[in-house]
Order: C-alpha cells, then sequence, then structure tokens
C-alpha cells in the first residue's frame, strides 16, 4: 500500500488539468480501500477517482485522493436470454464493451467508445445512441465509506435518471462502486434508428447489421464528432440535454423555428444542448487554451495549458449566455472539484 505525497493529477483527469493531491493511493479491492480509510483518518477530504473523464479539477486537492484500480471481467451466470456479466470498477469501459462485443453478447454496443471506467457507467447512467447503463444494469457492489461494508444494490435501488443515480445525489460521496454486473442478451435487439448510425452503416456498406458492425459506426461516428483526450484535454460532453416543458418548447420554436428537441416518456421535451450553445456563437471559441469544440460545442477542451479555473469560466459565461438568449438553464454533466 503506497500512499505518495504532493503528486501531480495531470495523468489522472482526461481534461488534462495539472493539479496536485497532498496525499495519492490506488486500492485493488475493499480490504486496501478500508485499510486506507483507516490511515487518512476520519476528518480528512477525500476524493475517490476512477478514469478521470468526467471531472475538472480547479484547484490544487488538499486531501486524499484513492484511485479506484480493481479489475476483473467474468461471465457469473447464464439463462435462456441472458448472460452476465461482472467487471471490476477500474476496468476501462470501452475495454469491457470489446469484451462482450468478442462474444456476441449485445446491449452495451451502441456505448463504445464512451471514455472512462466501469465504475463511473451507473455513478452517471451513462447513454449514447439510445442506450443507456439502466437498460444493461443487473446489480453492483460498493463500499460504505462509513459503516466499512459491502452493500449490493439492484436496478431499483439506484434510481437511474437522465445522467443521475442515488450515486450522485442521496449517497453522493457515501459509497465506493466496486463492481457491476451487466444482463447482455444472447440474441441483439438492434438499436440503430438514434443519431446517424443508419447513415453511418450504409456509408460502411453494411447490409446485414452485426453487434460488431453497430460498434464501429459508432466509433466512426463518435471520432468525427469528438476530440481524443489523448490529443486535446476533454472531458466529453461537459453539459447535460436539458428538459423543457412541452408548452415552453412550443413557445421556443415560434421564436427558433429550428429547434431541435425530442420528446421525453412524460412529455417534456428534451433540447440538444449542443445546438443552443452553438446559437449563442461559442462553437470554436478560443479563449487562451481554453476552448469550445470546433466540431462539437457541446464539448469544452484545453488546448495546452489552460486552468480548470478558466475552462469552468467558460462554462459560467456559456450557461448565462443561453440563459438570456433561450431561457434554459443548462447544467454540467462533468463534476466540479
Amino acid at each position: 500500500m503506497d500512499i505518495l505525497n504532493n503528486i501531480s493529477l495531470l495523468p489522472y483527469n482526461t481534461m488534462g488539468i495539472n493539479v496536485v493531491a497532498r496525499s495519492f493511493a490506488s486500492f485493488n479491492d475493499a480490504d486496501e480501500l478500508s485499510q486506507l480509510m483507516e490511515v487518512r483518518g476520519a476528518s480528512v477530504p477525500t476524493l475517490i477517482l476512477g478514469g478521470g473523464s468526467n471531472i475538472l479539477f480547479t484547484k490544487d486537492y488538499d486531501g486524499w485522493v484513492l484511485k479506484n484500480e480493481v479489475k476483473g471481467i467474468q461471465v457469473v451466470a447464464e439463462d435462456d436470454h441472458y448472460v452476465y456479466v461482472k467487471a471490476g470498477a477500474g476496468e476501462n469501459w470501452h475495454s469491457f464493451v470489446e469484451y462482450c462485443l468478442h462474444r456476441n453478447l449485445a446491449g452495451v454496443e451502441n456505448l463504445s467508445l464512451i471514455p472512462g471506467n466501469v465504475g463511473a457507467s451507473p455513478m452517471q447512467n451513462i447513454g449514447a445512441y439510445g442506450v443507456e447503463i439502466k437498460d444493461v444494469f443487473q446489480e453492483l457492489e460498493a463500499f460504505h465509506l462509513r459503516d466499512k461494508k459491502i452493500q449490493v444494490f439492484s436496478l431499483n435501488d439506484c434510481d437511474f435518471g437522465y445522467r443521475e443515480s442515488v450515486f450522485k445525489r442521496r449517497y453522493r460521496d457515501q459509497f465506493v462502486i466496486l463492481s457491476v454486473t451487466y444482463r447482455l442478451h444472447k440474441t441483439p435487439q438492434f438499436n440503430t434508428s438514434y443519431g446517424a448510425i443508419e447513415q453511418e452503416l450504409e456509408r460502411m456498406q453494411v447490409q446485414q447489421p452485426t453487434i460488431q458492425a453497430i460498434s464501429q459506426a459508432v466509433i466512426n461516428i463518435r471520432r468525427s464528432k469528438l476530440p481524443d483526450p489523448k490529443e486535446i484535454g476533454n472531458t466529453g460532453s461537459f453539459f447535460k440535454n436539458p428538459s423543457v416543458p412541452a408548452a415552453f418548447f412550443q413557445g421556443l420554436q415560434g421564436k427558433f423555428p429550428g429547434i431541435v428537441g425530442y420528446t421525453n416518456a412524460d412529455g417534456t421535451v428534451k433540447l440538444a444542448a449542443g445546438w443552443l450553445i452553438e446559437q449563442c456563437g461559442w462553437k470554436g471559441v478560443r479563449r487562451g487554451d481554453a476552448g469550445c469544440h470546433a466540431r462539437q460545442a457541446l464539448v469544452l477542451v484545453n488546448y495546452g495549458h489552460a486552468t480548470g479555473k478558466e475552462i469552468y469560466d467558460l462554462s459560467e459565461d456559456i450557461l448565462q449566455s443561453v440563459k438570456t438568449k433561450f431561457g434554459v438553464e443548462l447544467e454540467r454533466e462533468v463534476n466540479i472539484v
């Protein structure tokens, strides 16, 4: 159990922000995490870090940063329709998707190339191209930091919402996710109607869809729209797509005929945050090394040496301009530290 002091977190966040943690250590299982919590002491601030793809550091962290390195992927059960696969929270998400694709297990192909680790997938109910984690979720194991006990959470226990779960609200900072078990289909149920998947499959000359082909189509689309964090610091989508009442949306349509909206199951309308931001003139804007990406206005980027505060201030100005122009309050998807 190595505890390091005054460690740069630059290698541990995809936005590429260079801040320092007072103490840093990693854990591979619940026992190591429990030991670290005892050594740390009860009053010291603690941050559990996964893949670092959904976090913006705005200052040095005066506490302990504990890196989740719980690994392992295994099939734990099977029935006539599903295979249940358990993955450690420290596993790379896309590597897990590839594990499923290689075994013809369907359900996560639309979630290909999403950055981050397995542990974050239920934390924020990650989703893309018409699929969310809740659609394939079976259960998870989480370590309670105060009681030092492992608790199992079912689908209902997690109370999933749009990029939300109990771990971001009621149980925020109380649990550490150790593993997640997913329910994968033996027989694929293709979901190609969302976004540009059908057009990309046609461009790829795919006549009979497979989960592998859909995965590749999603990868192609994401790479054409989103910057690679290895080349330009970013956290993917920085803002959530907001939902508004149907009557409010109709009012917006009268003022802005080109506005993009999708009706939710509850009758509200989900707006495209990227469209709103672009209409406010932010797409491609750069302030020093902080910027709004040229191809996707939802993505804020670090072109080299931007500070977290500079990225945050840019996001604040974007929020204010969207509220002023459209009367819509955007919400950051990224965790601010």
